[in-house]
């Protein structure tokens, strides 16, 4: 069979080993194994369980068997790959790989492939539907407080149907994930206001969502996003390994309908977020004020961003205002150095809030500047890239909601 962009499928692995081990029919896992056994890549990029189900670390893994590592979810591995990618593998310039990406590792890498620090023709990305991934430490306490449980008798936790569903050996317990956020807890507060759940931009978008029937929690949904994508499914179908059937059009609705959903809590959550702030950049600041009056300079949102990766950076060159080892500039024009470099192409993927020692709400105040972006340029960091970037051409263009 021929597959074309666009093309939908109900898909399952064809190795019981792996349909055990992975999620919903192990398909992902299936094509990675693939990939490496046929030398189509070089290495396999993913994440793994380090200490425990809290605790996420990237993989680079280059024999096929151990694929299976990194099968299943890990709703609390809060990493951007792309970062990986592009400081550890240089940017994929002398290797070739596949990337498992959420959404806003898709969004990421596909900045820093137009800026030419990722290599895309050396990069196959298989996305996953992600609806949020969960802070560790403060997930862990949720828990023990609202769940009643051993956070180390936990096996497994997922997000269903508008809830957070934790499994025991026990059985499952859920509460409703909007009770939750509402108190504080739950998804990441970037992970609130992310408006892409369907990784379109990578070359193969695949979840359970819209999975229904026989096949339910048996088989994953698949999208066909590219012409690499297509090739690549094309190739693991005909050799055998994974089995297709057409989507049941109702499965359709339902996986539009779940996206739709989610997609209008989002946008309501950035309301909420950038209610107060409809000046410029400088009137956001000012908002901020007391928040970055915290910033004790310690590099980590630098450090942490997978787009701030100038060489030689600014803030640590010789110059009338500072030197290396001497003045470090105050807070706010500290950030306000960054936001020029990189806000035009920020993902909102919440490396930089993740790190902060001040607890300082860095993502949401980038976020808030780059939705301002959005709004004059028409420009989605991470998905329309085929439009110029903003600040080489200027041009206000209608605001496209996504």
């Amino acid at each position: 069979m021929a597959v074309n962009v666009n093309d939908l499928f109900y898909a399952y692995s064809g190795n019981e080993a792996i349909k055990e081990k992975g999620e919903y029919g192990g398909v992902v896992t299936t094509i990675m194994k693939y990939l490496l056994e046929e030398g189509i890549v070089d290495a396999v990029v993913a994440v793994e369980e380090a200490a425990d189900l809290y605790d996420a670390k990237p993989i680079l893994i280059t024999d096929p068997e151990d694929v299976i590592k990194s099968a299943g979810s890990l709703h609390c591995g809060t990493l951007n790959l792309a970062k990986f990618v592009s400081k550890y593998l240089d940017g994929a310039r002398d290797m070739k790989i596949a990337v498992t990406c959420k959404p806003c590792d898709a969004m990421t890498l596909k900045e820093l492939m137009r800026k030419r620090k990722v290599i895309e023709e050396n990069v196959i990305m298989i996305g996953v539907n992600c609806g949020g991934t969960m802070p560790p430490i403060p997930t862990m306490k949720m828990i023990r407080d609202v769940y009643e449980l051993d956070p180390a008798d936990v096996i497994k936790e997922e997000i269903s149907k508008g809830k957070l569903i934790m499994e025991t050996a026990d059985g499952e317990k859920a509460i409703k994930i909007d009770d939750l956020e509402e108190e504080g807890m739950g998804r990441r507060e970037n992970c609130q206001r992310c408006t892409m759940n369907i990784p379109t931009n990578a070359d193969l978008a695949l979840g359970n969502w819209g999975v229904i029937g026989e096949l339910a929690g048996k088989a994953t949904f698949v999208e066909v996003c590219s012409e690499k994508g297509a090739e690549i499914l094309d190739k693991v179908i005909e050799a055998g390994l994974i089995e297709t059937q057409a989507p049941i059009e109702k499965g359709i609705s339902i996986r539009s309908n779940i996206d739709n959903i989610m997609v209008k809590q989002a946008m309501a959550q950035r309301e909420k977020d950038f209610a107060g702030t409809s000046g410029d950049i400088l009137e956001v600041f000012a908002e901020y004020k007391e928040e970055f009056s915290r910033c004790m300079k310690c590099y980590g949102c630098r450090e942490a961003c997978p787009l701030c990766f100038c060489d030689d950076c600014c803030l640590e060159a010789e110059g009338p205002e500072w030197v290396p080892g001497g003045y470090t500039p105050a807070a706010p024009f500290f950030h306000l150095t960054r936001m020029v470099h990189m806000v035009d192409a920020c993902t909102n993927c919440g490396q930089c809030s993740e790190v902060c020692p001040c607890e300082i709400p860095v993502s949401k105040v980038w976020a808030t500047v780059n939705q301002k972006v959005r709004d004059i340029f028409g420009y989605y960091s991470g998905v329309d890239n085929e439009e110029p970037l903003p600040f080489t051409e200027f041009g206000p263009k209608s605001y496209r909601q996504y």
